[in-house]
Formats: C-alpha cells, structure tokens, sequence
C-alpha cells in the first residue's frame, strides 16, 4: 500500500476505527499492567509473540512479566502521552508513545520518562502488539533528579545510558550543526510518513532491550 495514495471512503472508515482501536490498545496495556490481570495483559499481543531466549506465546509472556513485577516492584503506574500512528498497510502499523511511569520498589519510588516504539498487527478482525520496543531518557528516585549523564538509575543496579534520543537522527543533526546563516525549513513529511520522514528512512529500529 502506497500511503500517499487516497483512500475510499470504506478504507478511511476502516482506518479511523484502526486508530481508536490500538489507542485503546495502549490504554488497556498500561491498565491491565498496572491492576496486574495478567491474562488481560498477554491478551492485547499476538498470539505467537516472541518473548526471547527462543520463547514464543502468551503464557511464556505471562511467565516473564510475573516474574519481573513480583522481583522489582510493589505497584506501578504508567501514564501514557502523545501516541503517533501511521500503517504500513491495511493490518499493519506502527507507531510511538511517550509513557511516564512511578514504580515503588523496595524503599525507593522511582520515577521513569520513556517513549514506546510500537509495531501493531490485525488478526482475524482485531488489532494486537507485535512488538514493544522501550526507549528510555531517565529513571531515578522520586527525590534525585537525574542530571548528568547514565540517567537511568535504578536501586541496586550501575547508572546506565538509555535510548531515548537513539531512534532519531535529528538530535545529533542538532547539536552538530549550529545555526550559521538565514534558518532554512524543508518541506513536511507527506501524509502518514511523518515518523518515516524524522527517522530519515532508516529501517524499523531495532534496539537491544535491558
């Protein structure tokens, strides 16, 4: 599908619903992740998620994600943000989400500023996670703002960098090129390529998860 082509006014029907429905998808992910049902929670990925280490399913997925709320973390909440949208095809998007999330864990909150890089599937009529990439900027108690570099400070573990900025070229673009004459602005992204265009058509990000 060529997304600069117009749509009939059935696949623009079609494609609003798409977009309500993986809205809501993030919506019940946080939710379900939040009240800890569990089986709601594996319910919104595909039914063959990848879940590493050559495991495959929703029930290795509720395996993993039991185990990491039960070892890190008394209660959670994430909020979600701007949620970005644009589709490859008629059942296949993607998209990005700011999430900033508080964790309680042991004698510390700690506080979370990340983005999600989402890729999101239709089978058999409804609308599922393929993947979830997080990109991270900080974490660190609620009490100690994260200045400097190694933003991600979680208890018990060296600061680390995270990849909040990784996925974007223009924020190195930035800092390497200062203004030195008149401003320039290039022309918008066409219709639905506008995270296409700010990743300067680099492939899907692919990016090693912590």
């Amino acid at each position: 599908m060529n997304p600069r082509e117009p749509l009939s006014p059935e696949a623009r029907l079609d494609r609003l619903e798409a977009i309500e429905e993986i809205r809501m998808l993030v919506a019940k992910y946080s939710l379900s992740l939040d009240m800890r049902d569990l089986d709601a929670h594996v319910n919104l990925f595909a039914p063959d998620i990848r879940v590493g280490r050559g495991q495959v399913g929703r029930a290795a997925l509720k395996e993993w994600v039991d185990a990491t709320l039960r070892n890190q973390f008394t209660g959670t909440s994430h909020h979600i943000g701007g949620h970005i949208i644009e589709f490859s095809d008629a059942d296949h998007a993607h998209g990005v989400l700011y999430s900033k999330n508080e964790h309680e864990t042991g004698d510390e909150w700690v506080i979370m500023q990340m983005l999600y890089w989402d890729d999101y599937q239709r089978i058999d009529g409804r609308w599922y996670f393929r993947r979830r990439l997080p990109c991270y900027w900080y974490a660190t108690d609620l009490n100690r703002p994260p200045l400097g570099a190694r933003k991600m400070r979680w208890p018990g573990r060296e600061p680390y960098e995270g990849s909040w900025h990784d996925l974007w070229p223009s924020w190195k673009e930035f800092w390497a090129h200062p203004p030195s004459g008149a401003a320039e602005v290039a022309p918008p992204a066409p219709l639905g390529e506008f995270l296409a265009n700010m990743r300067r058509g680099a492939p899907d990000p692919r990016i090693r998860v912590r």
